[in-house]
């Protein structure tokens, strides 16, 4: 077994904590609905509809 050296040698991948981070958002609301979240409701969430209001989504 290896373990990593002290220090603060960990590298962080922001890309992969934001898509974390997201997740959680999405876990929360679809634990706080009573029902299926909508595709609209989802896409608030994730922030997807700001994306592409502002032109910066594909």
């Amino acid at each position: 077994m290896r373990v990593a050296p002290a220090g603060g040698t960990a590298v962080q991948d922001h890309v992969a904590l934001a898509e974390i981070e997201l997740c959680g958002e999405l876990i929360i609301a679809a634990s706080a609905a009573r029902e299926r979240l909508s595709l609209e409701s989802i896409d608030e969430v994730l922030r997807v509809t700001e994306e592409r209001r502002d032109g910066t989504g594909r």
